[in-house]
Parts: structure tokens; C-alpha cells; sequence
């Protein structure tokens, strides 16, 4: 359940840089902050949208399905990040087409969607950043379908690892198997062969439930 935080004002200098102070005021006033756990659903697919996510800390993953039912990643937020398919949804009033789970621990503010069409006219860095959001967002899922139909399985582990380490600020990554598997859409023991060959290779360390990536992508 999304709660009233009282230390929603010390998240201010997370946004100095992305919104003008009047809409920080804003967005403390209004907002809503909550930390959720790892690896807890946000939205569901078909749900609708009351509240727009700004993530102050952490990540989510961005997944939708194909025809079959299976989950496809679309893309990754994080700091100062908002959902380009969320924003849609609440414009166009319609039914959520993706689902979001926490990648970690996160906070994120709530922004009821009544706000976004106001600020969109009252705010320009509120109207700079979601049409920012929805450039950026549109070029990463575009990418996510260039890497489907144009790599092969090895070179998508490859580049996923190696950006997720990025992404995380670290080359230690805690995930299994079936997580990687299901996030490029193959199976388990696919993917297992792959990691045996490029821990063979010296790009990475596997343990239990974690890699340590070795070099760095070229």
C-alpha cells in the first residue's frame, strides 16, 4: 500500500537537476513515496494506471508478453527514470500493456495521473522530460527487437550481462539462470550452456545465484 512519507522533501536534490524547483514542490506535495522490496510486481498487464512511477532509487524491469503468453524484456529503469508505457496508458486512458517488477530494493514516488496533462502545460522540464522519456524509452525497445532478430543467443547474453554490470554499477550481478533465461525469452539449459562457454572464454566467474563479470565489452 502506498503511504505519506514525511521524508519525501529530503528527495529533493535527487531531482535539482531534472525539474525546475516549482515542480519539485510539486511533486513533494502531491507524490507519494514508497520502498518496495525486490523482485515485487508494480503493474500488471490489462491494470489501470492511477499512479505515474518516478524512480528516486533502485531499478525495475519493464516486461510485456508476445501472443504466446511468454514474457518479453523491454526495458530497465532507474534513477530519475519514469515508464514511457505507463505515460501512454494514462493519456490515452487505457488499460496497462506491460508489467514492472523491481530489479532491487527501490523507492519510488507515486504521482496521481490527473497531474501529468496539468504539469505537461504548467511545467516545461515537466513536458521536456516526458517527451525525453518516451525518445529514450522508444530507442531501448527498439533495440530490444533489433537484438532478437539480429543476434544470435550468445551475443544477447553477452551484451545483456555486460549492460546489466553497467547499469548496476558493478561486476557482480546476482541472478540465476532461469531469470536470465526468462528475461531473453530462452530456456534455462540454453543459457547455461552459453555462461559455461563464456566463463571458459574468461569473460566471467559463475557461483551460486551469481556471476562476477571478468573483462570488460569491446
Amino acid at each position: 500500500m502506498i503511504t505519506n512519507n514525511p521524508c519525501l522533501h529530503q528527495m529533493k536534490t535527487k531531482f535539482e537537476g531534472l525539474f525546475e524547483e516549482s515542480l519539485i514542490d510539486e511533486i513533494c506535495k502531491v507524490g507519494k513515496l514508497q520502498k518496495v522490496d525486490e523482485y515485487t510486481e508494480l503493474i500488471s498487464i490489462g491494470e489501470s494506471i492511477s499512479h505515474i512511477p518516478l524512480i528516486v532509487s533502485g531499478s525495475l524491469k519493464v516486461m510485456t508478453e508476445d501472443k504466446n503468453g511468454e514474457e518479453l524484456l523491454l526495458y530497465f529503469l532507474e534513477l530519475g527514470d519514469t515508464c514511457a508505457m505507463t505515460l501512454k496508458c494514462c493519456s490515452g486512458q487505457t488499460k496497462s500493456t506491460i508489467m514492472a517488477m523491481t530489479e532491487e530494493p527501490t523507492e519510488i514516488i507515486f504521482i496521481p495521473v490527473e497531474h501529468m496533462d496539468q504539469w505537461m502545460v504548467k511545467f516545461r522540464s515537466w513536458r521536456d522530460f516526458v517527451l525525453s522519456s518516451y525518445n529514450t524509452r522508444m530507442n531501448e525497445m527498439l533495440e530490444a527487437i533489433d537484438s532478437l532478430a539480429f543476434y544470435n543467443m550468445e551475443e544477447r547474453l553477452t551484451k545483456y550481462l555486460y549492460d546489466r554490470a553497467a547499469r548496476l554499477k558493478n561486476n557482480i550481478i546476482n541472478i540465476t539462470h532461469l531469470q536470465i533465461a526468462n528475461d531473453l525469452h530462452s530456456s534455462r539449459v540454453v543459457i547455461s550452456r552459453l555462461m559455461k562457454k563464456l566463463e571458459k572464454a574468461g569473460k566471467l566467474k559463475q557461483y551460486r545465484n551469481k556471476i562476477s563479470m571478468l573483462v570488460h565489452q569491446e
